[in-house]
């Protein structure tokens, strides 16, 4: 892993790269969602033949219910038991985020108000070309199901028997066989076979984040969630622990990028040479070997100030403080997920403390947090005006109104008093 001095110049390439749009992947996804906005399940079956050599029909494109009940039924108990933890916890932080309806009086006469409703039907995009990330569905789908949505419906080009038996266990019963950018547009503009939904979530490659970003003039989308990338910022720490955190998240996709913030030359060295020693462990089909390979780096800067300035400005989906000092660990405003401590290694994270592992990447932590149950819910407003409250406000918004040249406002108001 290549261990490379942090300056200004360094950190504005960086950022200049990750700022830019992936050109050739938004080719790719617009001709795939035109064709599939245009032609429907024939667009979608010819692009999952042609991409992930499924040969579908309308009939063979859905998972069925027996194949649930039997997946549940041959995967080791060890891991249904493991599902079901790791639901509880996203099921119990869900519940803790689920926004509330209130009403306020805010003046006599004058009452105003949130309702809290649910979307109607999402997607849920579930990465499967290289691996089938089932735990995915309990990021997506819990939460779902906390906001109160009806209608969830799962996108899964080759899913895997856990992910099947996940589904059975949550009690989500519609997955397609479906993947890629034709399934973001599945999702957005509806085909013959695949509903068109409300808000599309779920992390995925670049081509997936490409088609996401275009889809989202139609169709309501979570955010970019993807390629994969985390940040570690160490004044010091376990090389092994540092080592393993990079290289879990380096494995997710070619394109990953794994970054090391510190100003230890010691430790920059220590964790490189860990790196090289764990990644021989792994096999030559790991993603990890390409990705560590191409963006990813162990950044060696000049103060501490200087690293948290660039972390901040990175604004990862991942960022772990190995050493948590409460004085650094306040300077670090923007992250998608914070990784406190030695203990806390970023898997926990991605499959069973309860916080969420879709997670804004390429800078969207600046905007927004984690996949939440805020996500799936419309938080509207409400008031209810007496005539009382009419007499009181109507001057207000008269004078307001006529101001900025709006007479037929100042009137609809007027005409009631």
């Amino acid at each position: 892993m290549r261990i490379i001095k942090l300056t200004d110049t360094v950190a504005a390439k960086f950022l200049a790269r990750r700022s830019s749009h992936d050109a050739a992947a938004e080719k790719v996804a617009s001709r795939i969602l035109a064709d599939v906005r245009r032609n429907g399940d024939a667009a979608l079956f010819r692009w999952a033949r042609k991409l992930d050599g499924l040969q579908l029909t309308p009939r063979t494109i859905w998972i069925r219910r027996a194949e649930l009940r039997a997946a549940r039924r041959d995967v080791s108990r060890e891991l249904l038991r493991a599902i079901e933890h790791a639901a509880r916890n996203v099921r119990r932080v869900a519940e803790q985020q689920r926004p509330r309806s209130w009403t306020i009086k805010v003046e006599p006469g004058v009452r105003v108000g949130q309702r809290v409703t649910p979307l109607g039907t999402i997607g849920c995009y579930i990465p499967g070309g290289r691996f089938s990330l089932f735990s995915t569905l309990l990021m997506t789908a819990i939460p779902a199901q906390v906001a109160g949505v009806k209608r969830i419906v799962v996108a899964c080009p080759k899913p895997s028997p856990a992910l099947l038996a996940a589904a059975e266990i949550l009690g989500v019963n519609e997955i397609a066989r479906i993947g890629g950018a034709q399934a973001i547009g599945a999702f957005a503009y509806g085909t013959q076979s695949i509903p068109r939904v409300d808000k599309i979530c779920g992390p995925g490659n670049r081509y997936v984040t490409a088609a996401k970003r275009i889809a989202a003039n139609d169709c309501a989308i979570d955010m970019p969630a993807g390629p994969t990338e985390v940040l570690i910022l160490a004044t010091g720490g376990n090389p092994n622990f540092i080592a393993a955190d990079l290289l879990a998240q380096a494995e997710h996709d070619p394109d990953a990028v794994a970054l090391l913030v510190t100003t230890s030359a010691r430790l920059a060295r220590e964790v490189a040479a860990e790196v090289t020693r764990q990644l021989q462990e792994l096999p030559k089909t790991n993603p990890a070997w390409q990705s560590l390979q191409a963006a990813s780096a162990i950044l060696v800067a000049p103060s501490l100030d200087v690293a948290i300035r660039f972390a901040n400005r990175v604004a990862p989906e991942h960022l772990s403080v190995p050493l948590a000092e409460r004085s650094l660990v306040e300077r670090l405003s923007e992250a998608g997920s914070v990784f406190l401590g030695p203990w806390s290694a970023q898997p926990i994270g991605d499959y069973a403390s309860g916080t969420n592992h879709v997670l804004p990447t390429s800078g969207w932590a600046r905007a927004r947090g984690g996949l939440s149950v805020s996500d799936f819910v419309k938080c509207s407003s409400t008031q209810q005006i007496s005539r009382a409250g009419l007499k009181s406000l109507a001057p207000v918004v008269s004078a307001m109104a006529r101001a900025e040249g709006l007479e037929a406002h100042a009137r609809a108001v007027e005409v009631r008093r």
